[in-house]
């Protein structure tokens, strides 16, 4: 499933934020609604190393998106995610004050075994829904079916380039890197006008 599997007509991209993702993506999954379009497929992650995400997982540019259990068990045939730095909380941007609607988790993958393995460059960051919002708009699911759907996570997934440490995954501009490539503002000699 990846970019050209979803006949997205021409200049339209998959570049969610974080807000969408949590509220017109897995909100919808939680409470069993529909998603329009229907483009991020379900994806058990744990089977696959994050190279092999391509042509499984919704792809645009360098970044995978699919839906997930939540699980403990993070690992896959070459290595394990593992667990970077503190949840960030996500919050709403809509009138009545900013309420926290999901969670954001940063995971690294490693190759080799667990607590042994070397770290790469592909980071996940995975998105749960807040406690108090999967416990309220499920509730009454919960009761009708037999899957926790409260339990879904939304994955991003990326190589984050060894250059540019940005935990988001955003890439600079080709002018960015120039101007990030000059190391002394001494050495350029600017035209005098005067």
């Amino acid at each position: 499933m990846g970019d050209n599997h979803f006949n997205l007509p021409p200049g339209f991209r998959f570049y969610p934020t974080d807000e969408e993702l949590v509220v017109h993506f897995l909100q919808r999954k939680a409470t069993l609604l529909p998603c329009h379009p229907d483009v991020i497929p379900d994806l058990d992650l744990y089977p696959y190393n994050p190279w092999d995400l391509d042509g499984k997982a919704m792809g645009e540019g360098n970044k995978w998106y699919f839906y997930s259990r939540r699980t403990q068990s993070r690992i896959t045939g070459s290595g394990y995610w593992q667990s970077i730095g503190v949840e960030e909380a996500i919050y709403s941007s809509g009138g009545g004050g900013q309420k926290v609607i999901g969670m954001k988790k940063y995971c690294a993958f490693y190759i080799g075994e667990p607590s042994e393995g070397v770290q790469t460059n592909w980071i996940m960051q995975e998105y749960r829904l807040s406690d108090s919002s999967s416990t309220s708009r499920s509730s009454s699911r919960r009761r009708n079916s037999k899957i926790d759907y409260s339990k879904w996570v939304i994955c991003r997934v990326y190589e984050r380039n060894c250059d540019n440490d940005n935990d988001d995954g955003t890439e600079l501009s080709c002018l960015d890197e120039v101007f990030l490539s000059l190391d002394d503002l001494d050495e350029i000699s600017l035209p005098n006008y005067n």
